[in-house]
């Protein structure tokens, strides 16, 4: 018993020493990555050859420097097997940076943690290329990673994945998602919960959920059915607007095809006069 006893005081003797190492050098990897991610942020505002360039020397200054490598992977072709592999090392990158103390003693807070964020982005850009490669399991996985780390949801992962499982008709697992963020009162979600409704409970399910969906954002139906002309997809938009309405359709339409009979149903239910012209914000 003794022995026993002994024996887990030196192991826990040498975990104490072996965590002083590990956080001795974090210390000093971060500094490195720290002076890396300026070089790096003058990256970001950059175009063309010095956007490369720079990118380049913030990895000479740190090769953890993970929005370096995102940077590099923005710029290769997309669909190519390097712009994968670069995506996939920004990821790495973040992973060996963080540390696997850190990663799981910021668990639920990511993003929060100014420190993450670089890993977070990576992890977003890692997603969008395994889907465009084809490898879609892998990029919901990735998404739900990131939920899993970051469940506020600063980066709006949710409305991705919720679209991505809503047109592999992953319906159970899309209800859910959805009824995990029951707050978030956008269009996105006000018409997912009329499309889920369609899946689930057929033209009733989704008549249930449509006026709340109108209410929110009358001009989605407009765009989802042809109606009105799609517009070019716009940075920034207004809750309610004819703007956020071309988000929601650029990324949710596929969604909606893919459900037999679901935009059929919506042009019979939605109402056939599109909404009012918005008016002119003020000073504009």
């Amino acid at each position: 018993m003794a022995r026993a006893e002994g024996g887990k005081a030196a192991a826990a003797a040498q975990e104490r020493r072996v965590r002083r190492v590990l956080e001795a050098s974090a210390e000093e990897t971060d500094h490195q990555v720290n002076a890396a991610q300026l070089i790096a942020f003058d990256a970001m505002e950059a175009k063309g050859k010095e956007r490369l360039a720079l990118a380049g020397k913030a990895l000479q200054a740190s090769p953890l420097c993970v929005d370096a490598w995102g940077i590099l992977a923005s710029e290769a072709p997309e669909g190519a097997p390097l712009t994968l592999d670069l995506w996939r090392q920004a990821v790495a990158a973040g992973e060996v940076m963080l540390g696997p103390w850190r990663m799981a003693a910021w668990r639920g807070e990511f993003w929060s943690v100014t420190e993450t964020r670089p890993y977070m982005r990576a992890r977003q850009g890692l997603a969008f290329e395994l889907r465009r490669q084809g490898q879609v399991a892998e990029a919901n996985d990735t998404l739900r990673g990131t939920l899993a780390l970051n469940p506020n949801d600063n980066m709006g992962a949710r409305y991705i994945l919720l679209d991505w499982l809503l047109e592999a008709g992953a319906v159970p697992e899309a209800s859910a998602l959805h009824a995990a963020y029951g707050e978030d009162d956008s269009a996105a979600w006000a018409y997912a919960a009329v499309l889920i409704g369609f899946l689930q409970g057929g033209e009733a399910g989704a008549a249930a959920a449509l006026p709340a969906a109108l209410g929110t954002n009358p001009h989605v139906p407009g765009l989802l059915l042809g109606r009105l002309p799609m517009p070019a997809v716009p940075e920034f938009y207004s809750p309610g607007d004819a703007d956020e309405a071309a988000v929601y359709c650029d990324t949710a339409a596929a969604g909606w095809r893919a459900a037999p009979g679901a935009l059929d149903w919506l042009a019979r239910a939605a109402p056939d006069d599109p909404p009012p012209a918005r008016r002119p914000r003020a000073g504009a």
